[in-house]
């Protein structure tokens, strides 16, 4: 269950709770759901029960308890727990990271793509300054990967830019351009291109694409041991499935706050959190391959998969070898 499916179960719920009776107040369109904070209960939580007490005419925690009646035996969900002035907390079942993968591999590169924007059309004006064209198409592609009719002027949307001559395009090569006018928020100024042109870990650049050709190296190493990627049991890595399972989020995130940063942002963190578990993955010395790591190859696959969708969507390439 992926940070969007637990959203849209909760929506369910009180859409339940109030065509029931239980609850009289207007469904919401959507409910936040994030990632609980260090030290909270579960793994996920929604403020929801607060943002709907005022108009319903009774307390956080009546609220919560009436959504967490109709959560229970809900798929995926394998506690719900009501703290504080009224958060719902979510913990998940532990094959739930099973079901990631698997969602997000049958997905591929449109993991994270949804409909929450659809029926609303956005327009960008013409420009001809670097930094303004590349994250004008950038937008493009992020909004219409969430259902928004997107273009530019007057088109009607299928034509985007190409990155034109401009920003040390011919100094750093376009891709390392394009990272270093998107990476950097809008109001910052881009980031400095000499480091994007150093292989080391401390270019961001370089990091995300080293993590996703680490990955396509596994998948050949696991086929010359004999080991192929599948979900076949639990995989302990919480901090990759965490921000695998937030992919959804934050596209749709940066397509409502037209902030393509965002993206590049994640992609760091999911790079840092696949070359810290990456190590895992195959056997090592005399280890004799078994599901376990058939289970994390899968897991790996799924994270480079995420990697180069993402990439994709900022315009820039993912390589098999670095």
């Amino acid at each position: 269950m992926t940070p969007a499916d637990l959203s849209l179960t909760v929506l369910h719920a009180v859409r339940r709770a109030v065509d029931d009776g239980a609850l009289r107040v207007e469904v919401p369109p959507r409910v936040k759901v994030e990632r609980a904070r260090p030290g909270g209960s579960g793994e996920y939580a929604s403020n929801v029960a607060l943002t709907l007490a005022r108009s319903a005419g009774r307390s956080a925690r009546d609220v919560a308890a009436i959504i967490e009646e109709r959560l229970r035996d809900a798929p995926g969900i394998r506690g719900v727990e009501i703290t504080g002035p009224g958060f719902l907390n979510f913990t998940l079942r532990s094959d739930a990271g099973s079901d990631l993968v698997r969602t997000i591999l049958a997905a591929g590169s449109s993991y994270g793509h949804g409909t929450a924007l659809a029926g609303t059309t956005v327009r960008f004006a013409e420009v001809t300054e670097s930094r303004g064209v590349v994250v004008a198409e950038t937008l493009v592609r992020l909004l219409r990967s969430q259902g928004c009719d997107a273009g530019v002027g007057g088109r009607d949307g299928e034509r985007v830019y190409v990155f034109p001559g401009g920003y040390e395009e011919e100094r750093l090569g376009r891709e390392a351009a394009r990272w270093a006018l998107l990476r950097a928020a809008p109001h910052d100024r881009p980031l400095d291109g000499a480091p994007l042109l150093a292989q080391h870990e401390r270019n961001s650049l370089f990091r995300v694409r080293y993590a996703y050709s680490r990955v396509q190296r596994l998948l050949v190493n696991g086929e010359q041991l004999g080991v192929g990627p599948s979900c076949e049991t639990p995989v302990d890595a919480p901090e990759l499935l965490g921000v695998l399972g937030d992919h959804p989020v934050v596209l749709l995130a940066a397509a409502r706050h037209r902030a393509p940063d965002r993206v590049a942002r994640h992609l760091e963190a999911i790079a840092d959190a696949l070359l810290a578990f990456q190590h895992t993955v195959l056997p090592l010395g005399d280890e004799k391959p078994s599901a376990a790591h058939r289970s994390r190859l899968a897991l790996a696959e799924a994270a480079g998969t995420v990697l180069a969708g993402g990439l994709s969507v900022l315009g820039i390439s993912a390589p098999d070898r670095i």
